[in-house]
């Protein structure tokens, strides 16, 4: 059987942690940035997790992470 593909636009916005969940960025923080508090952006920063209702689907998009 060959391999599968991993979609790669998935591959490029979720990393898998070490227990195995998927860590992916905030939306919102990339332009119309002056109406917003900086205390806000300063939140986006942070790391965002996967749901786990989601999680199944990011895994079936990467298969070999």
């Amino acid at each position: 059987m060959p391999k599968m593909k991993t979609n790669r636009a998935a591959a490029k916005r979720f990393r898998k942690t070490a227990s195995g969940k998927f860590k992916c960025g905030h939306a919102f923080k990339s332009h119309i940035l002056t109406k917003k508090s900086t205390k806000r952006k300063r939140g986006l920063r942070a790391p965002n997790h996967v749901r786990a209702e989601d999680a199944g689907r990011v895994q079936r998009m990467l298969p070999y992470l």
